[in-house]
This record gives structure tokens, sequence and C-alpha cells, in this order.
């Protein structure tokens, strides 16, 4: 069990990051990205010494755990995890990297490396088994980033939003994020508002929609045919009109607003993509009438995610985050920097071919030079995770 001082009794619980996921999905960039927030990152340490290296942290953390840590075992790192829940001074997640097979296959073609769990077999195999041993660990996480198509500055955006919030100052507005989900897998631990699609008629009866998702259109043409689907729609909407300026003036930097079904698959994907659209294009995400000026605008990001499906794997990467409406200080990095470039996938990933290295390493230094300022704010970077197991070994002699 981790146990904290009792100065830490009042102040808010500290942000515990397990960032696990594919060989070459990514893990490493995304690691890179948390230190620059100011997340000390310590990357594969032995599992059974977890606990002591939350306990020594003094802020934020962010730990790597993947295939080739030592004594690795998905059910190790899921009763870590669970440990680490029940302190209430810390809020801790599980964020996974994946990207489609095709996608690492080029990767691994591009460096000519071998993969870690079949170093004299062939690559495909090494993935293959790699999935088959991270299955539980996807099925679990709070997140799951898919970096098939995802670029460099559009991977560090995504982070950014997701897990800055903490370091941002009071000038840095607003992220909204519309999660999808399923009831029996649990309410989504950072949600600051919860939606019940349940009582809206299910495609799953349906023999030709139950293998469909809220990303078809029979099945959203099904769900919207409910005479209560829309009134519900324009309920949610008007109580985000309301609640979110409100946010803004507390002084929140990302909200994420939740709506559950059955399965996560059909019911409440249908209403995320619906609300997202009208967020954007409709203009309804605007600061309520009366608000104080330069409070909030109301044109804040918008990010979508469908927990349910990314955690199958169903939907492609629109099954995973996306942007629907993205920073507005961030997007021209991704065009400058070639985002719409071939190969876009292998820049998320960090693993890009040594003809490539250079190029990546300048798209990458340019996206940190976006958020610069900002990150003087915060912390150094973190120090080396050897240094941190150093100090944990001699406190444990």
């Amino acid at each position: 069990m981790v146990t904290l001082s009792p100065s830490e009794d009042s102040v808010t619980p500290r942000q515990i990051l397990l960032v696990t996921g594919l060989s070459g999905a990514g893990k490493s960039s995304i690691l890179r990205i948390l230190e620059d927030l100011g997340h000390e990152v310590i990357d594969n340490p032995p599992l059974g010494m977890l606990d002591d290296i939350v306990a020594r942290a003094d802020r934020p953390i962010a730990i790597g755990v993947d295939s080739r840590t030592r004594g690795f075992d998905a059910t190790a790192v899921l009763e870590a995890l669970a440990r680490l829940r029940v302190n209430p001074h810390l809020h801790a997640e599980l964020i996974y990297a994946a990207a489609e097979e095709a996608t690492l296959l080029r990767r691994y073609t591009a460096t000519r490396r071998r993969h870690p769990l079949a170093p004299h077999g062939s690559v495909k195999e090494g993935i293959e088994a790699e999935i088959a041993l991270t299955a539980r660990l996807r099925g679990s996480a709070d997140l799951v980033i898919d970096t098939s198509d995802l670029s460099a500055p559009e991977l560090r955006r995504l982070v950014e939003a997701r897990f800055g919030a903490w370091l941002t100052g009071p000038d840095e507005g607003l992220t909204v994020i519309l999660m999808s989900f399923a009831y029996p897998s649990g309410l989504p631990r950072e949600a600051d508002m919860v939606f019940d699609a349940r009582f809206l008629r299910n495609p799953h009866y349906d023999p030709a929609l139950a293998p469909m998702t809220g990303l078809d259109q029979a099945v959203v043409d099904y769900v919207r045919a409910d005479a209560d689907y829309e009134p519900f729609l324009a309920q949610i909407q008007a109580m985000l009109k309301l609640v979110l300026p409100r946010f803004v003036r507390e002084g929140k930097k990302y909200a994420t607003i939740a709506i559950g079904c059955s399965g996560g698959r059909h019911r409440s994907v249908t209403l995320v993509e619906a609300l997202a659209r009208r967020l954007t294009e409709e203009g309804v995400c605007r600061a309520a009438e009366g608000e104080a000026e330069g409070l909030a605008t109301g044109d804040w990001p918008i990010a979508v995610a469908h927990r349910e499906l990314a955690r199958l794997g169903v939907g492609g990467t629109s099954g995973g985050w996306r942007w629907a409406r993205e920073p507005t200080d961030g997007i021209s990095d991704a065009h400058e920097t070639g985002a719409g470039d071939a190969p876009s996938t292998d820049r998320a990933s960090g693993e890009a071919a040594p003809s490539a290295g250079a190029d990546v390493a300048s798209r990458h230094d340019e996206s940190a030079t976006a958020s610069a300022e900002r990150l003087t704010r915060g912390s150094r970077r973190a120090s080396s995770g050897t240094d941190a197991l150093r100090c944990i070994a001699q406190g444990n002699a």
C-alpha cells in the first residue's frame, strides 16, 4: 500500500499514469510529452518497485510498463493499479498505446529493428504475441491512444489536452472531452457529467445492426428514429450551455462529458457523435449570455473518445481519440510540420526510419517550442529514471 505524508491531505490528488501498450505504437513518445508537461518519468522499472516509486515521488509521475519490463505480467500491472487507486491522495490512470498491425509492421520495417517478443522470429509473430499478452491491459485502460493516423504534433496536442491541465495557467482555457462508454464496464473515472442513454431503443436486438456501431449510418438512423432521441440530445446541449461556462469560471482546464449505454457501441456512440457536431458546427458551446467578457469564448477545443470501441479495437481510428475541434494554438504547427504528408503514422510512434530521424526530431522540437512559454512556468524536466531507481534501491538497502 502506498502511503503519503499528512501534509498532502488537503491537496488535489496527485496524478499517477501507467503508460503501456504495443511496441512501436508510441509509448516512448507519450512519455516524452508527459515529461515536457512536468511529470516525473520512469520507464520500465521492475513491477515490484512501483509502490516505492510512487511513495517517494513529490509530483505527478508517469511510469512506462511494457513487455520488456522485468517480471511483466498483465495481472500484476492491474493489481498494482488497483493498489494505487485505493489511495485517496492519488489519481491513477492506465494509458494504452496502440496502432494497427499494418502500421506497426511498416514502422518495424523502416527501423529494421527486431520485435522484443520475437528476437529470432518474424516481427508479425512478435506483434501478435504482444497483442495477446497485453489484451487485458487494453481492456482495462482508462485511455486507449491509437497512433495509426496521428502525426507527432497531433499526438502532442492530444496528450497535452488530456494530461496537461494541472500545469496550465488561468488563461489556458477549457478542453471539452465527449466520451461514450458501457455501464457494465464502469463509469469513466474522469467524467464530470454523465448521461444515461439506456432508455432509448437498443439496436443490439436487431440482428442486422448488432455487429455495427454508432459510427455506421444504419445505426444512427435507428437510434434517431426514437421519439425521445432529439429531446434528450437537446436537453444535453442546454445543460452544457449552462454548465461549461461555469466550469471555466471555476478554473477547470478540461471537462469530460460521458454518455453511456449497455454496450457502449450503439446509442452512446451515436449521441456523442451528434453532440460533437452540434457543439462545433452550431456554436452551442458558446458562453451563456451575460457571462463576463473574456471569461469564456465557447470556442473550446473538443475531443471525441469512444472508450469501448477503442478497447475492442472496433471502428478503426474513429473509435479512438480524435479532435472534433482542434486547439487553435496548435493547428498551424500540424500543417507546417507536414501532418498530412506520408508517412504520418510513423512520426507519432517515435520509431521513424534512420533516414527520417532528423526530420522527426525537427518536427518534435517545433511542436515543443510552440508551448515553451507555458512549460517554463512548470517544473523542469524530470530527473532520470536511473537516478530515481538508485535512490529507491539505497533506501531499501
